[in-house]
């Protein structure tokens, strides 16, 4: 092929649904373009491999692409533009960052790219912030404690820079590592500045909720542990790649004795087990899983049957708990046992051992409801405190309706007021010359592949003719179909607290409806 018939080849590969196909495709792309000297083809190509990994079950593959691109960049560095040598330089990150989650990269592999990946930071003169978040996390993957202890207290120490990670997701990070070593009261601190709203990102607070859950329930704080579980859980149960996050849930319903719960959400993701994106991942979700199982047999409730899918050669089939949690230790116990053998610790098998056996460390606690549904403002009453008159419409007035309402939400840079409802993420943002207009976008937190364009126009045409709000139409990002809706508000004369409570719960009423109808197609 010429280099103008695999450039086309390439663009149409970038639109096939993320998978094997997609894999296999990019991969035949590569090699032609090495075939004949296409070096910045073939740059391009293992960069769209590089994502089609980090969206599939193969996040073990990225280390040798990155060793490939980094080969090249050292030898003709003219191929590479800013935006290339920047994205390579995380591709880099990212890759040693999946050594932790998977036996299939060899430990001295990792570690010598991570010492590559300091070498290159220490030379273009940037912080080494993720540097040393990276090797605690390895040091505690290998049960260095001491270690992992000593380069965590130098990443919160080092200069944040545009190579750190999330400013919102660190702290996560963190307090998940306290959490682990059992400095409960440590970890629910290093996350308060992201519950609070002062550091922010799309992915809180849930996920500083749930690394502070189990925290939470040893420092005796009950009520908090129900209300970060269901919150954080009301989010997490529509993510695919969080199967790592739905084994804290499992956890937090097992150590809370709320174990129907517990049995429940096991059931719902059960057959996420069999397309893990890592071997990490898998290994707590059956880790977790097994604990409920144990706990819930011990409670009478062995006879209850969960659904697991078919996968492979393997059929469908109800299985009796008591049944089930031997099943999952086992598959706990051998990808543990993979992970010692990679790192020549028994690190992670004393981890899974001391799992499964732990017990209930409280009584249930009431828990909030699951998907409480936007309470309207009575009709003959109006926000605490507030003066019916008219005013200009403002952040304060947006956010007050909020806060009145018990909501989460962040607001960023821009003023835009961001929060979670169930399946709907929603945005709410002032518009216009005066800012006079509340626009307000819904976005449906599952996504698509590009291949079900036809069906997600279906969707939103349907919808758009028998729904009045919001608005809905579907969003293409990098093949990816995002389904959205809006609704705009002219308020140039003005709004009463009243009336603005009766938008946004308006607004938040038809997003849930409009999300959960999303999440509904099959």
């Amino acid at each position: 092929m010429t280099p103008e018939e695999l450039l086309i080849a390439l663009e149409e590969a970038r639109d096939l649904p993320d998978g094997p196909e997609k894999v296999t495709e990019l991969e035949r792309i590569a090699r032609l373009a090495d075939a004949i000297g296409d070096l910045r083809l073939g740059v391009e190509a293992r960069f769209e491999l590089l994502e089609a990994h980090q969206y599939h079950t193969e996040r073990w593959r990225i280390l040798p692409l990155v060793n490939w691109c980094l080969a090249t960049f050292d030898q003709h560095p003219s191929i590479f533009d800013d935006e290339y040598t920047e994205l390579l330089r995380w591709h880099h990150k990212w890759a040693v960052a999946t050594v932790p989650t998977t036996p299939r990269i060899d430990l001295a592999d990792g570690l010598a790219a991570l010492d590559d990946l300091a070498r290159r930071y220490e030379a273009a003169g940037l912080s080494p912030r993720a540097i040393y978040q990276l090797r605690c996390v390895i040091a505690d993957h290998v049960g260095d404690e001491e270690a992992a202890r000593e380069w965590l207290a130098r990443w919160q120490a080092a200069p944040r820079d545009d190579t750190s990670d999330c400013a919102g997701c660190e702290p996560v990070r963190q307090a998940e590592l306290l959490a682990r070593w059992g400095d409960w009261a440590e970890a629910v601190a290093v996350v308060e500045p992201v519950l609070r709203g002062e550091l922010r990102c799309t992915e809180q607070p849930e996920s500083a909720l749930a690394a502070v859950m189990l925290p939470y329930l040893h420092l005796g704080r009950l009520a908090e542990a129900a209300e970060a579980h269901v919150v954080a859980y009301r989010r997490h149960r529509f993510e695919r790649d969080r199967l790592g996050v739905i084994a804290q849930h499992l956890r937090f319903c097992a150590l809370s004795g709320h174990l129907t719960r517990g049995l429940d959400v096991l059931d719902a993701h059960l057959g996420w087990l069999d397309a893990a994106l890592d071997e990490a991942a898998a290994m707590e979700f059956a880790t977790a899983g097994a604990l409920v199982c144990r706990l819930a047999s011990a409670h009478g409730l062995g006879a209850r049957h969960l659904h697991r899918p078919g996968y492979g050669d393997r059929p469908a089939a109800d299985i009796e708990v008591r049944r089930l949690g031997p099943i999952l230790a086992t598959i706990a116990h051998d990808l543990a046992a993979r992970f010692d053998a990679r790192n020549g610790t028994d690190h992670q098998s004393r981890r899974v051992a001391a799992s499964l056996a732990a017990e209930p460390i409280c009584d249930p606690m009431p828990l909030p409801p699951d998907d409480p549904q936007p309470a309207p403002l009575p009709a003959t009453d109006q926000p605490r405190g507030w003066p019916d008159t008219l005013a200009p419409l403002s952040v304060a007035a947006i956010a007050r309706v909020l806060t009145e309402r018990g909501d989460h939400y962040v607001v960023d840079d821009d003023g835009v007021l961001i929060g979670q409802w169930g399946p709907a993420l929603i945005h709410f943002e002032r518009l216009g010359e005066r800012r006079e207009i509340l626009h307000s976008r819904v976005i449906a937190t599952r996504r698509f592949p590009a291949d079900r364009l036809l069906d997600a126009l279906e969707f939103c045409n349907a919808w758009n003719h028998d729904q009045a709000l919001p608005k809905a139409y579907v969003h293409d990002d990098r093949g990816e179909l995002i389904l959205a809706g809006e609704v705009t508000t002219d308020l140039e004369h003005g709004v009463t607290g009243r009336q603005l409570g009766v938008l946004i719960n308006s607004v938040i009423a038809t997003g849930i409806a409009f999300a959960t109808a999303v999440e509904r197609l099959p």
